[in-house]
């Protein structure tokens, strides 16, 4: 069944070194920066964790599923946060818990948007370290939703070698927490990311003060 944790010889060779060499949040986060980015340059994609090591890339959700598949077998559930923004880009990513606080591990085109130590108390306390790197010309964190890969999907998410777009369909359609945020903070950083991106169009964003809980 897609919603069990697969034994370990449903791994290839090539797969099973990876979650073998990845024990940690951190060292699956590590090993995520090293991946290039799928910029889904020959069409949409959402590849499992068997996709991502076969093509050697992964966007955001397709990191997050690497995560939840590495990690679950170093016995963390496999959660995603899903980021819903009002421009509907969305961010996901996977989410952990240690000694009680909340972390994530993710990939990202932003400088801001990648994974976060367990430090956080609350949920609510985790996206809010997201709020203000999420800010570009259309992107703000609207609300935000946990998923269960367990019990949220049926498709094998881990190993298919398809698509796995129920996954999408089924973190569209999940309920989500809304998020009330200061009107006057977004428009100043609205303004900030503006006048960075005019004085350096494509250096990464990476004014953030408080970044000492980033991975």
């Amino acid at each position: 069944m897609p919603n069990i944790k697969p034994e370990p010889s449903a791994f290839r060779p090539k797969e099973w070194q990876i979650i073998q060499a990845h024990r940690t949040p951190f060292q699956v986060q590590q090993f995520l920066r090293r991946l290039p980015y799928n910029w889904e340059r020959r069409g949409e994609t959402l590849r499992t964790f068997r996709g991502v090591v076969e093509h050697g890339r992964a966007h955001c959700l397709e990191a997050a599923l690497t995560a939840a598949a590495i990690l679950e077998q170093h016995g963390y559930p496999p959660l995603l946060l899903d980021l819903e923004s009002q421009d509907h880009l969305d961010h996901v990513l996977f989410l952990f818990r240690e000694r009680g606080k909340w972390g994530t591990v993710a990939r990202s085109r932003d400088f801001g948007l990648h994974g976060r130590q367990p430090a956080y108390a609350t949920i609510r306390q985790l996206v809010m370290s997201y709020v203000d790197p999420y800010v570009d010309y259309t992107g703000r964190i609207v609300g935000y939703g946990v998923a269960d890969l367990r019990t949220l999907v049926k498709c094998d998410w881990r190993l298919s070698r398809r698509n796995v777009w129920e996954v999408e369909r089924a973190l569209i359609r999940m309920p989500h927490v809304k998020l009330r945020t200061s009107d006057r903070r977004y428009r100043a950083m609205l303004e900030q990311y503006r006048l960075f991106r005019e004085k350096f169009p494509k250096a990464p964003v990476d004014f953030y003060p408080d970044q000492r809980h980033w991975m």
